[in-house]
């Protein structure tokens, strides 16, 4: 392998670990969660919360100090996911999950190829407010009220819902396989659970998407 193709830059990680996918389209599927550290719509501290772009987050992405959390190069990054992966047949593909934050504020063609080298299936979870690679295999965008999203087509677009401001119906006509309606996770789980239930039964292009990690109690 060429050197030159290995990416050399630092990539900020707040976590990385094997699990299941507990969301969305591939819940259930084994996967390596790879979380970057950062977003732009939410500095990640709380106290910037109340002026963040996307205040309901429950995601703790800032920082390094997660589970295999760290700045690696880009052959150290792969090097530590690939490790996490439990062995199997060369020929059957590991499943990553790169998520966040917002990790297309680091994740380049360079890291998405050298993973694509190691066998790895990659999976992206973003806001849609930066432009995907196309060489990524699975995009699933996550639009969010007051941010303009750019990326409007992909493999699943997964709204977490109720979002003051932003109704799912705005979405119909963007180019996406599968359409996923998420209840807004905190103090009214159960009542915007059947809020997003009774509108995928009315409106069929809509799936119901619930964190089934949540209730596993599992990573």
């Amino acid at each position: 392998m060429n050197k030159s193709n290995i990416p050399e830059k630092k990539y900020a990680i707040k976590e990385a670990f094997y699990t299941l996918q507990g969301e969305g389209f591939h819940a259930g599927r084994p996967a390596v969660f790879l979380r970057f550290s950062g977003c732009n719509l939410w500095s990640g501290l709380e106290k910037d919360r109340e002026k963040a772009i996307c205040q309901f987050c429950d995601t703790d992405f800032w920082g390094t100090d997660g589970l295999n959390g760290g700045k690696y190069s880009g052959k150290e990054l792969v090097n530590m996911v690939a490790n996490l992966w439990p062995d199997q047949p060369p020929e059957q593909k590991r499943f990553i999950v790169c998520t966040g934050g917002e990790p297309m504020l680091q994740l380049d063609t360079a890291l998405i190829d050298y993973l694509h080298r190691k066998n790895f299936e990659i999976a992206l979870e973003t806001n849609g407010t930066i432009e995907v690679p196309q060489s990524v295999d699975w995009v699933c965008v996550s639009p969010k009220a007051g941010a303009e999203v750019v990326q409007k087509s992909g493999n699943e677009l997964k709204l977490v819902h109720p979002q003051p401001g932003i109704m799912p119906e705005n979405f119909n006509h963007w180019n996406f396989s599968h359409f996923y309606l998420q209840p807004m996770d905190g103090n009214f789980t159960e009542k915007n659970t059947g809020i997003c239930l009774r509108y995928c039964l009315k409106n069929p292009k809509w799936n119901l998407s619930i964190q089934t990690h949540k209730i596993l109690g599992i990573m």
